[in-house]
């Protein structure tokens, strides 16, 4: 959420006070559109990971606090849990080399950070889900302790009136209970943000939405939790289902969940904000001093605070920001889809693929959102988390047949997407070395049929060929992956099982 909040009780007038704000800010959120008060094209993107720490048996480390004493560094801050910790790197534009800065950016910071944590027997590990997190790691006596989360957690409980429900079935079934939101803290994923002009920010938000399935195919890392093999991209239901307010009578009626992949294409970025509102009841009902709507006549930027805030706490996969930036608003797009890691290199050529096709998609004479129904995307986001790199997704039929086709995601990816993302890293003024080596990786890991999910998949079975319990297995697994994303070689390349051991003598 990103919010300095205060943890207390808020009592009945609060939630009436903090809806009435909230219709002003987004009254003052449309005015801002209409006189067109938002910053120009800038061609700026950021980056956000979310980390795991790991002791050296490859168990978590409840250490944050003390991690993030030692790296003194304000790019790095907390997350749910004391395993938790993210990084942000500073925006940049789109152009020239900029994916390889980024990466050295993310080498260096990362490389500090793991030494520091290596200082209090720690390491940093970039994955969707730890495999090694236990129920009782995931207990609201791990959260983080900053009031935020706190009166988070306090909020959607209170909602929701009774204990959670997790029942992921998938390779194998997962069925628990929890008492707080702390198995989201599992969910360790990049945030991609791209800032974008209004009148671009429809055509972009429906262009990420279209791929996200595609992102989630190529770049599945989180097969594992609690000890059971479920989806290859196991984020999404575990997110959903771990921050939801609905009791199964709401579930029935068709309530919305909390987290969202969304029911419809959309013409504006109004358009999300005002389905905040519309659907979605105040989980922190926080008012500030200002009124928007005197800012805006008085010719200031409103912050719109409360806006802001209840965006923070509904879960889209794409969701829509307001930021100011030297005193002027700009619109982002933010892409929540892939989960952390393996590599640096994996999740700079995630990234590469990702701003390519959207700028691809978005540009077309004829959008993809134009000849595919909404529901086939939120089916392909779907599939493509069961199923990861060998989903099956919907597109739009090339030709002038229209219709939709069902095709392998490999298959889309290397014969239509790849060349798409090219021309769109192009547009942006992206150079040729960079463009190669990154969609490179995405199409070695076609080529392959291999990524995160399948490495760790892979690795964890024939551990247990080798006679390890699944706990163990499930432990060398986690081991081996920190030691090969240390590397930094991309998954693709990783021989799947654990090393041999040195022969004695």
């Amino acid at each position: 959420m990103g919010e300095k909040v205060v943890a207390g009780q808020f009592d009945l007038s609060d939630r009436q006070r903090y809806r009435d704000k909230l219709r002003r800010c987004l009254s003052g959120l449309e005015r801002l559109l209409a006189e067109q008060r938002f910053d120009r094209p800038k061609n700026l993107m950021g980056l956000e990971i979310e980390l795991n720490l790991v002791g050296a048996d490859g168990m978590p480390k409840m250490l944050n606090g003390e991690v993030l004493e030692r790296i003194a560094s304000r790019d790095f801050q907390t997350e749910l849990a004391m395993f938790n910790l993210e990084v942000n790197i500073a925006p940049h534009r789109l152009g020239g080399r900029v994916f390889d800065r980024l990466a050295e950016e993310l080498r260096t910071s990362l490389a500090y950070a793991d030494r520091k944590a290596g200082e209090l027997d720690a390491g940093i590990v970039m994955i969707g889900i730890l495999p090694t997190l236990d129920r009782d790691d995931l207990v609201s006596s791990n959260l983080s302790d900053v009031d935020r989360y706190t009166l988070l957690n306090d909020q959607i409980v209170a909602a929701r009136g009774e204990d959670f429900v997790l029942d992921i079935d998938g390779v194998e079934r997962l069925t628990c209970t929890s008492k707080s939101i702390a198995p989201e803290a599992a969910c360790t994923s990049v945030q991609l943000h791209l800032q974008v002009t209004p009148g671009r920010f429809a055509d972009v938000w429906n262009a990420a939405q279209a791929v996200a399935g595609v992102q989630i195919a190529v770049g599945a890392n989180s097969p594992f939790l609690f000890g059971r093999e479920l989806w290859r991209e196991s984020r999404p239901p575990l997110f959903q289902q771990s921050t939801d307010t609905r009791p199964p009578e709401l579930q029935a009626q068709g309530v919305r969940p909390r987290t969202w992949f969304g029911e419809r294409w959309i013409s504006s970025a109004y358009d999300l904000f005002e389905e905040n509102l519309r659907y979605y009841p105040a989980l922190l009902p926080i008012c500030d001093d200002e009124d928007p709507l005197e800012v805006l006549d008085g010719g200031g930027v409103p912050s719109l605070a409360e806006l802001v805030l209840h965006n923070g706490t509904v879960y889209r996969w794409n969701r829509p920001v307001y930021g100011i930036a030297d005193g002027v608003p700009h619109l982002r797009v933010e892409n929540r889809v892939l989960p952390a890691g393996p590599t640096i290199t994996d999740v700079i050529a995630n990234a590469a693929f990702y701003y390519g096709l959207v700028r691809a998609l978005a540009e077309e004479p004829r959008p993809v959102w134009t000849r595919m129904p909404f529901e086939a995307a939120a089916a392909n986001f779907d599939a493509a988390c069961r199923h990861g790199i060998d989903a099956r997704l919907t597109w739009p039929r090339r030709g002038r047949y229209g219709g939709t086709v069902e095709v392998d995601a490999v298959s889309l990816v290397r014969d239509e997407l790849l060349p798409l993302a090219e021309a769109g890293l192009a547009a942006w003024g992206i150079e040729s070395a960079d463009r190669d080596l990154y969609l490179g990786v995405i199409e070695e890991r076609c080529r392959r049929r291999a990524n995160g999910a399948s490495w760790q998949a892979a690795t964890f079975h024939r551990a247990q060929e080798a006679g390890l319990s699944r706990g163990a297995a499930l432990a060398a697994t986690t081991r081996r992956y920190g030691e090969l994303m240390r590397t930094g070689e991309p998954v693709h390349t990783w021989p799947v099982g654990l090393p041999e051991p040195a022969p004695l003598g």
